[in-house]
């Protein structure tokens, strides 16, 4: 199997994505990329500098002057800013209530793009997000557009302790100009409202295999 491919996993807010691209990555033997993972750490500098998160001047010159480092622990990606990992704080009330303005800055999307797509430099990755598939690696063969009920994907984001409105990140999400969340072309839609954990991956590597992944 190429080692630098590209798995794309897209879908809305507590579709489990994240859960089933560790998994899936775990199962191939490539890194798991949490893009939104580096939304937040720039939602989280900019809230640390007490930027105004709408302020695309102010979020674009502060681009110009932190360091992002991306790499990778084990099968997951790792960044940092400045030399600081911001991973206990990327789901703070703050963070979230953040995070749809900070990933609409179109400066902030096309910078982290850039660190997105370096991976393939170094190894294959399986990648999850809002864009991956219409944006990142639009010519990736393997696309996945995972979604679940609207009262699922509540009660995970509960569960989590979180209480942002599953509605207003969605239209957030699917109604900002810059790369917004869509089904892109080539993708197939994988309803994990009531999928375990192992039947998810199961019914992900199927798709895949479909989609012409060999394992």
């Amino acid at each position: 199997m190429n080692s630098h491919i590209a798995i794309a996993i897209d879908g809305p807010a507590a579709s489990g994505k994240s859960t089933l691209a560790k998994h899936l990555a775990e199962r191939l033997g490539l890194i798991m990329v949490n893009s939104g993972a580096m939304y937040r750490s720039i939602t989280w500098k900019a809230l640390e500098e007490n930027l105004d998160p709408s302020d695309d001047k102010a979020v674009t010159a502060m681009l110009g002057r932190i360091e992002i480092r991306c790499s990778s622990n084990g099968i997951m990606s790792t960044i940092t800013i400045d030399g600081v990992d911001p991973r206990e704080q990327l789901r703070s009330e703050g963070v979230n209530a953040n995070v749809s303005a900070i990933s609409a800055i179109p400066a902030v999307r096309e910078h982290l793009i850039d660190l997105q797509r370096s991976y393939l430099e170094h190894t294959g990755v399986v990648m999850e997000g809002r864009d991956i598939g219409s944006v990142v690696f639009p010519d990736t063969p393997y696309k996945i557009y995972v979604t679940a009920d609207e009262s699922v994907r509540a009660k995970r984001r509960g569960d989590d302790g979180e209480v942002d409105s599953i509605a207003k990140r969605d239209a957030a999400d699917s109604q900002r100009k810059t790369a917004p969340l869509k089904i892109s072309e080539g993708a197939v839609i994988l309803d994990n409202s009531e999928h375990t954990i192992e039947s998810g991956l199961e019914a992900a590597l199927e798709i895949l295999k479909a989609q012409g992944l060999e394992f």
